[in-house]
């Protein structure tokens, strides 16, 4: 598949196809880390991300189960 970059403001972007998306399980919220082995490009999705809501509420089911015992280590 062959495409060009869209400009976009003082940038340039590239759109990918949505089967492609879903075929690697990305969508807009998927963060990317981008790289390059000085010849290409190299676009991958970042899995296994923690997001702040659910390590909040990790954190909080601990502190509920084992804070007492957390607070008597910390003394």
């Amino acid at each position: 598949m062959v495409k060009k970059l869209t400009q976009h403001g003082n940038s340039l972007a590239l759109v990918l196809d949505r089967p492609i998306l879903d075929l690697i399980k990305v969508d807009a919220e998927t963060p990317l880390d981008i790289s390059t082995d000085g010849q290409r490009l190299i676009i991958s999705p970042i899995r296994n991300v923690v997001s702040d809501k659910d390590f909040k509420a990790a954190l909080a089911h601990v502190n509920r189960k084992h804070g007492k015992t957390l607070k008597r280590l910390a003394e």
